[in-house]
């Protein structure tokens, strides 16, 4: 069984900077792509970023592109989204998935284990 829980969410001002983590737990991490999405009330859960097993190829939603950066460190079994230059509008709870492959995209079937979120508020 895998276990991913992410971390770092919180309250920042429009133009400040959080880095969210999610560590992973169980079967071997770095086979597999993982990503991050994020949900609003009301509304389905968008992709935001993923990255390959390897760390060596990333994709990003357009609205985030240029502001936030997905990495990862196979030896910690951890997944990190900087993002900077927040913006009211991305706020959400934010949600780290593993795929199902090593290399996946932004459709949240290919996805087969969720973490439980974590709450990102930007205030104007």
């Amino acid at each position: 069984q895998v276990q991913l829980v992410e971390s770092g969410g919180g309250l920042v001002q429009a133009g400040g900077s959080l880095r969210l983590s999610c560590t992973a737990s169980g079967r071997t991490f770095s086979n597999y792509a993982m990503g991050w999405f994020r949900q609003t009330p009301g509304k389905e859960r968008e992709f935001v970023a993923t990255i390959n097993w390897s760390g060596s190829r990333t994709r990003y939603a357009e609205f985030v592109k240029g502001r936030f950066t997905i990495s990862r460190d196979n030896a910690k079994s951890t997944m990190y989204l900087q993002m900077n230059s927040l913006k009211p509008e991305d706020t959400a709870v934010y949600y780290c998935a593993r795929s199902e492959f090593g290399i996946s995209g932004a459709g949240p079937n290919e996805y087969d284990y969720w973490g439980q979120g974590t709450q990102v508020t930007v205030s104007s």
